[in-house]
């Protein structure tokens, strides 16, 4: 852990508030280290923290009947763990895992609380993105059930993507499988299919990618509808 007045600011929703505002709510974080696999919050249990993940990543996953994971949800840099707080929430309905190591800004609940009684534009941008966070469900839940594999995986790598702050990173076909709900032979298939397209270049886990407008191409329409709604709301 280290002094938030070192680091760089590159949280897409922090960004956006004006200098005092902004201030003031880095006054009450602290930028943290976090690792592959760590548990941030259990579906409906106590949040603990509320993030802003900088070079993390995280994803909201749900089980059911201890079936294994599936994704429904991803933060990284444009987003934040922990936006239900605007509804009087101190929890989340989904299970939060770092997905991609890195740093995130870090505070209390009760800390985040106060600072939305400070700054409107924080509590007006939290809203924004609390919106468009349901939007990425309500499409993820949607793509799972009518699109292909090969689509689904395009888009959950063009996610990964943009938030992983370069074109490699690792990532397994159990991993992967586990995410986007199917067989582990599937993940295979489909992402040799890409290999040979020359979109990707994969090898015991470690993914590079080559193609990113290539891979827009085959990827569903789910991909550009959640971006496009960010982009409406706030960029």
């Amino acid at each position: 852990m280290s002094a938030i007045d070192v680091r760089p600011v590159v949280n897409t929703l922090i960004q956006r508030l004006p200098p005092a505002e902004r201030k003031a709510l880095l006054a009450r974080c602290q930028t943290v280290d976090l690792t592959f696999g760590t548990i941030l919050c259990e579906a409906h249990g106590p949040l603990r923290h509320v993030h802003f993940p900088l070079t993390a990543f995280l994803s909201l996953v749900a089980s059911v009947d201890e079936r294994p994971p599936i994704e429904m949800g991803m933060i990284g840099s444009e987003g934040a763990l922990g936006a239900t707080m605007l509804l009087g929430v101190t929890s989340m309905p989904l299970r939060c895992i770092v997905q991609g190591a890195g740093q995130s800004l870090r505070l209390t609940p009760s800390a985040l609380r106060k600072a939305l009684d400070e700054s409107p534009m924080l509590r007006r941008t939290l809203n924004r993105y609390l919106y468009v966070l349901m939007v990425q469900l309500s499409r993820t839940a949607a793509c799972l059930h009518f699109h292909e594999i090969g689509q689904r995986l395009a888009r959950w790598l063009l996610m990964t993507h943009d938030r992983a702050h370069g074109d490699h990173f690792h990532l397994t076909h159990q991993f992967l499988s586990e995410m986007l709900g199917v067989r582990r032979s599937g993940v295979t298939t489909a992402a040799s299919v890409m290999q040979a397209n020359g979109l990707i270049e994969y090898s015991r886990g470690d993914i590079h990618i080559l193609d990113r407008q290539g891979l827009e191409a085959v990827s569903c329409e789910c991909y550009r509808g959640v971006n496009e709604e960010y982009s409406r709301l706030l960029r």
